[in-house]
């Protein structure tokens, strides 16, 4: 397990090595770490800009290759926005390392999360929140998965769709208190006049019974998120989500 001194003296070090390789013209802190709330728990966030003249897959080959023999890297895995490259390593040490290889016509801030340590910026480009239309859609159609998995007694698909619905509960809730929609970021922020009418649809048990009951706790929510987000819609949907819940 790594301790934060091991992280922070690893995120000093990677922030060094940005400096020293004349390929990358730009590096920001992101995350937690760079707005000053990072914990005990916190993992390396850190955005890097290729210079015009460099090659971004050589760039990440080169830093790959270096996390993995000086860092135990233990494996990683990319998500990719527009050209920009978000790498996610695993260290041995259980420390997760998040390096996102921007081309520097794309480096930049996607959040509020960005702290700029060399180099210019782009102006901001936020990430889009989900739609709350979404959210409701992919609300009611797990909803009818969660039904006919229920019924024909597969417990462990119902238990996956009833979480589905939950959440996007919590993301509609998220959406109208301002808070970040994606990935869980805001429901720990959520008042708890809203959090504990959810409480009853965690399912305790992978039972038929169970299942049911947290249905039709997590139907009344979810018609309760809908309700505040289009009024007109949560009437219409009134009354085949409560038919679905039984």
């Amino acid at each position: 397990m790594f301790t934060a001194n091991e992280r922070d003296r690893l995120r000093d070090r990677l922030v060094s090595d940005a400096h020293a390789d004349d390929r990358i013209v730009g590096a920001a802190l992101t995350g937690s770490t760079s707005v000053g709330r990072d914990d005990r728990w916190s993992d390396i966030d850190l955005a890097v800009a290729v210079g015009a003249d460099a090659h971004q897959s050589e760039v990440m080959f080169d830093w790959t290759a270096r996390m993995y023999a000086d860092h135990a890297a233990v494996t990683h895995l990319d998500l990719h926005r527009g050209a920009t490259v978000y790498r996610v390593y695993l260290l041995a040490s259980t420390l997760q390392v998040d390096i996102a290889f921007n081309p520097a016509s794309e480096f930049g801030a996607i959040g509020p999360t960005f702290r700029i340590l060399f180099g210019a910026a782009n102006q901001p480009r936020p990430a889009p929140e989900p739609a709350a239309a979404d959210l409701i859609g992919m609300g009611w159609l797990y909803a009818l998965h969660a039904r006919s998995s229920i019924e024909r007694g597969r417990v462990w698909q119902a238990e996956y769709m009833i979480s589905g619905i939950r959440e996007r509960v919590l993301a509609l809730a998220c959406l109208r208190h301002g808070l970040p929609a994606t990935q869980g970021r805001g429901v720990d922020r959520l008042p708890p006049e809203v959090t504990e009418p959810i409480r009853p649809t965690l399912v305790r048990a992978p039972d038929v019974s169970e299942l049911r009951r947290a249905f039709r706790a997590l139907t009344a929510a979810l018609l309760t998120e809908i309700g505040h987000a289009d009024a007109a819609l949560a009437e219409r949907l009134s009354a085949p989500l409560r038919e679905l819940a039984g």
